[in-house]
């Protein structure tokens, strides 16, 4: 599959849809690593709580890491030495991440906010229960119009402005730390480039529309990373991003982005928020048909269900699955939007991906 333009870097190629998800599938799914070389691959891994079978983060990083197990992140979070932030969304990262996205806010800090960045500094890690007697219990609005208490307000915008750092959680709840702020910072235009190359690449190929929607979410309340998505036709112009039409549309990716040629055999059952699923305007182009993440929907209204996993075979999202237990037995069951594939290689693989999500929803002794 050819992926960089003869000639000059500028220019536009011409891809088919065959191999924009060629290039879609060898981009996200590489050889599985280690976890702490697979979050540095990936450069950002999305975070979500439900456990339908297991959180979105293991999820993903169970087709990435080599015998990975439901739950291996949060339980080496402290020695891999990488982050929870939010980018696009909510999730985790590299330092390398997560140094381009602050400063992120201008703002002076209000006076709940100092003080719990004091008490933070004094005791090196900081539950929030502990910081509510400290505090106080004092209750406020919070950005989606519901209660919170003050002191979980202070934390979360806080660690938003990058003055305190997840240090682990305890029965999954966020236990804080203070950030030193000793390293030097990029310039705004070095850390700009390498965000929207950054983000480029975790979704690549993406459309130029997506992309510049995707890099509006970073920016979102954050001052410091307004006019992010002004450097996308700058780094289409200078050849940092190629750009390829397909049905109209044009996709981009950074230029140093190789990608293996590499068959695609197997079955796998993605997280709705996969690198390969996340974008539902590419989802719905490359594979043909509209995929909805409908957990947060009344029951009448969905129509693939509470937790639907795409279903990937070899090139194709063919259609999802849901899981279970039953008597303490997993139990998977399918629905196809293309019809159910005749071939026999089909049935051995699709067994086999539910042997591998057995393995991988027991916990690693």
């Amino acid at each position: 599959m050819k992926l960089m333009p003869a000639g000059s870097e500028a220019a536009v190629l011409r891809l088919s849809i065959s191999d924009l998800r060629e290039h879609a599938l060898a981009a996200t799914f590489f050889k599985p690593t280690t976890l702490r070389q697979a979050i540095e691959r990936l450069g950002f891994v999305q975070a979500d709580p439900i456990q339908a079978p297991a959180s979105a983060q293991d999820l993903i990083l169970r087709h990435r890491v080599n015998e990975y197990h439901a739950g291996d992140l949060e339980r080496q979070y402290r020695r891999l030495g990488i982050e929870e932030d939010r980018l696009y969304a909510y999730g985790f990262m590299p330092r390398s991440t997560w140094r381009l996205l602050h400063p992120r806010i201008e703002r002076t800090l209000n006076s709940t906010e100092k003080r719990v960045l004091q008490i933070a500094v004094a005791v090196k890690r900081i539950h929030p229960d502990d910081l509510e007697v400290l505090v106080g219990r004092k209750i406020v609005e919070n950005d989606w119009g519901g209660k919170s208490r003050e002191s979980t307000r202070a934390l979360h915008s806080l660690h938003f402005g990058g003055f305190l750092r997840v240090a682990e959680r305890v029965g999954r709840i966020r236990v804080y730390e203070a950030v030193p702020h000793h390293e030097r910072l990029l310039d705004r235009a070095t850390r700009f480039r390498q965000l929207v190359l950054l983000v480029a690449s975790v979704l690549a190929p993406i459309s130029e529309t997506s992309l510049a929607a995707t890099l509006g979410y970073a920016a979102y309340r954050a001052p410091g990373l307004r006019g992010l998505r002004t450097f996308v036709p700058k780094l289409v112009g200078s050849g940092d991003l190629v750009s390829a039409s397909v049905d109209g549309i044009r996709y981009l990716w950074p230029s140093n982005h190789r990608v293996p040629d590499a068959p695609h055999r197997k079955v796998r059952f993605l997280a709705p928020f996969d690198p390969l699923v996340w974008d539902r305007r590419r989802f719905e182009h490359l594979w043909g048909w509209p995929y909805r993440f409908e957990a947060y929907l009344p029951a009448a209204k969905r129509q693939l269900g509470y937790y639907a996993m795409p279903m990937l075979w070899r090139d194709d999202v063919i259609g999802w699955v849901h899981t279970s237990h039953r008597s303490g037995k997993l139990i998977v069951e399918r629905g196809f939007q293309k019809g159910i594939p005749r071939e026999r290689a089909f049935e051995t693989e699709y067994e086999a991906e539910v042997a591998r999500l057995e393995r991988f929803l027991k916990r690693r002794k």
